[in-house]
């Protein structure tokens, strides 16, 4: 089937989005079947203005370039399409002889092109739909790991790494609130950032296990008399005893897909880091927060390089799938080694599969004191994100005269 080809970017960025575009691109050149190809702008959004760019005219240079940058840069949305939207996404199809549509996104996106794939069906409009992964949360339902996720894990433990050194310079207790809405991946990925027993996060909250506040005060107090101090790693999505999560009582704007907008500000931290202050037996000791913010999705220099591979090799695999005959789908991720160098291939599920809902961290990777994670979820983690900075510590041997 002869037609132009239709990109785009939807949710939010990451520091290897711009892969998968790229491998969609750079493949789909080499096929007669695909006309032209078009760049939506701002995702679907892109579509109902009839807002394209011609993604040819692009030199292999600038491509590479553009890979290797972080965000989205054909800009991004998190519209969700109602019947009407779908309708005006079939007239522009048809007028400009649009037949494959590929989008780079999570949970939100792969529903997207559920909605679209299911009204097209309805009005027998013949589209080969096709959602490619993406997305920090790394909480997309059949996938070993989500592309964008092992870059901003590793954004995360560099950054953790970094306030348990500061820390340890100017000790007391620091609360820092990380992205992970439904799931704790990313916010477990601070554990990375211990290389010695003493390190922190010394302490781990995730979505997955809700806390009560009084007990997550005791836990701060147990660890800074045991070290003197604490540096501790909270989900902003982390639920209180009632099973809701603490940020949605401060936060109360949503997206048009329904969900509680948590990310964008400090309050949970504020929050946390007042109650700790009021209700620590510890009185008088320094309280500090920061929540890490939206860096973690598209920091320059801090990407892992399987995370890059693999996020251009489903772009090229999308388009390799659209060629094999009238299907759709979403592109999935299997791990089929499990060394430290693994080794990874695709499949193709239906759309259905993958939109909507989201995969939580299992309980094997998560600490039966609910504030940590295992050894496993290590495992599972580092080849993911590749060696993290080396730091020394002097031996700081006591001199008892000075000579």
């Amino acid at each position: 089937m002869k037609g132009n080809l239709v990109i785009g970017q939807a949710g939010g960025p990451t520091m290897v989005i711009n892969e998968s575009l790229v491998g969609v691109i750079k493949e789909a050149e080499k096929h007669e079947q695909f006309q032209g190809i078009y760049g939506s702008k701002h995702g679907i959004l892109g579509i109902l203005n009839e807002d394209f760019v011609n993604l040819r005219q692009e030199s292999e240079k600038n491509l590479e370039t553009v890979a290797k940058t972080p965000s989205s840069t054909l800009g991004t949305c998190r519209h969700k399409p109602d019947e009407a939207d779908c309708l005006k996404v079939f007239e522009v199809f048809e007028k400009y002889n649009v037949k494959y549509f590929f989008y780079i996104g999570g949970n939100d996106s792969a529903e997207t092109c559920h909605i679209i794939n299911e009204i097209a069906k309805k009005h027998q409009y013949e589209l080969r739909i096709f959602h490619i992964p993406k997305t920090i949360d790394n909480d997309l339902l059949e996938n070993d790991f989500c592309p964008g996720y092992p870059s901003a894990a590793r954004y995360v433990a560099s950054s953790f790494m970094g306030n348990d050194l500061d820390n340890q310079a100017l000790p007391g207790v620091k609360i820092d609130v990380v992205m992970g809405r439904h799931a704790g991946w990313l916010t477990a990925a601070s554990a990375l950032a211990r290389t010695n027993t003493t390190d922190g996060p010394h302490l781990i909250y995730l979505p997955e296990r809700p806390i009560k506040v009084k007990s997550f005060v005791k836990d701060i107090d147990d660890v800074y008399a045991k070290y003197g101090r604490c540096l501790v790693a909270v989900s902003e999505g982390v639920a209180g005893a009632s099973g809701k999560p603490l940020g949605e009582a401060i936060a109360k704007t949503k997206d048009s897909h329904g969900n509680v907008q948590l990310s964008g500000s400090g309050a949970l931290g504020d929050l946390l880091a007042g109650y700790v202050e009021k209700h620590s037996r510890h009185q008088g000791m320094r309280v500090r927060t920061d929540t890490l913010g939206y860096a973690q999705r598209s920091f320059p220099g801090i990407r892992s390089e399987v995370d890059a591979k693999v996020a251009r090799m489903v772009g090229k695999e999308a388009v390799r799938y659209a060629l094999k005959g009238d299907i759709d789908g979403s592109i999935t991720i299997s791990r089929i080694s499990a060394d430290k160098k693994p080794v990874f291939e695709t499949d193709l599920v239906r759309l259905k599969k993958v939109a909507k809902d989201t995969q939580d961290m299992p309980a094997k990777f998560i600490a039966k004191n609910g504030h940590d994670v295992t050894s496993a979820f290590l495992k599972y983690l580092e080849p993911l994100v590749g060696e993290l900075p080396a730091k020394g510590i002097l031996a700081q041997k006591k001199v008892k005269k000075l000579s």
